[in-house]
């Protein structure tokens, strides 16, 4: 058996991207329960509206139901708390517009979920870089990190069950959602499945320092509006290894790595909160 659920993606002119996360859940495999599909599009200058809706006849004929909402105001958090509120179902999936899932994904986290018990899950993320050599050094550099390869980071597709989602109420308006909601879970609650989904890494040096800039100002919103989830962390397992020793079997991605996190610490301009460095 498995957990009836909302599978919710927040969307920000997706076009090109959100065609194939639709098709990779199209192809998902039966969970055993009922699904929905909402996509939340939000601020879009693009076709992503009338591209997501060309879907809904294909999800129909599947037994998922799809919806989508358009928001006139542009912002993740927002857009996250409108499908929140249209959504049916207690368990929730929530899917970056730009991921694929692999067909079982879906319905090992409906498993994982069909229980009181609170529960976040996640499913074991690939790293995709299809650009320049920098680009694809940084990444696997980044995917051989103990954060990726161990316990359950969430980037791009997190979920939880109905007693989990009642841990928060409405998204806070920080820019990590990921973070936010990881750590709003023990270790021990906590789940990663087997299934992978694909993430991709955005292109290029200017584009990632811009997103690694992002990233760390939403950690650091995080651990200070939300200094208790702090302790959640996953302890450094005693298998993982340590930065030098991946320096040493990657040299080239750790001096891209290196190049990106001292950039970040440059002075620059301010940003649009939102903005994807892509």
């Amino acid at each position: 058996m498995s957990v009836s659920c909302s599978i919710l993606i927040p969307a920000h002119n997706e076009v090109g991207y959100i065609e194939p996360c639709l098709e990779a859940l199209l192809a998902s495999d039966a969970t055993g329960a009922r699904v929905e599909v909402i996509v939340m599009a939000n601020g879009c200058t693009d076709a992503t509206v009338q591209v997501a809706r060309s879907f809904a006849g294909r999800f129909a004929t599947k037994g998922w139901p799809l919806s989508v909402l358009n928001l006139e105001a542009g912002g993740k958090m927002a857009a996250l708390n409108a499908g929140d509120r249209t959504a049916v179902h207690g368990a929730r999936i929530y899917v970056d517009a730009d991921v694929v899932v692999t067909p079982p994904l879906i319905a090992q986290l409906a498993q994982v979920l069909d229980t009181e018990e609170v529960r976040y899950a996640s499913g074991s993320p690939v790293v995709q870089a299809a650009g320049s050599a920098f680009t694809r050094a940084y990444a696997r550099f980044w995917a051989s990190l103990p954060f990726c390869t161990h316990g359950v980071p969430g980037f791009g597709v997190f979920a939880v069950n109905r007693a989990a989602r009642q841990r928060w109420g409405a998204f806070p308006d920080i820019i990590s959602d990921d973070t936010f909601v990881r750590l709003s879970f023990t270790p021990s609650e906590r789940h990663r499945v087997p299934a992978t989904y694909s993430w991709p890494m955005i292109e290029g040096m200017a584009a990632l320092i811009k997103v690694r800039r992002r990233q760390d100002i939403g950690v650091a919103e995080v651990k200070t509006e939300f200094p208790e989830l702090w302790d959640n962390h996953d302890p450094v397992p005693e298998d993982a290894k340590p930065v030098w020793k991946l320096a040493l079997q990657a040299p080239l991605g750790f001096v891209a790595f290196a190049i990106v996190a001292l950039a970040v610490r440059l002075p620059h301009r301010s940003q649009e909160r939102w903005a994807r460095g892509r």
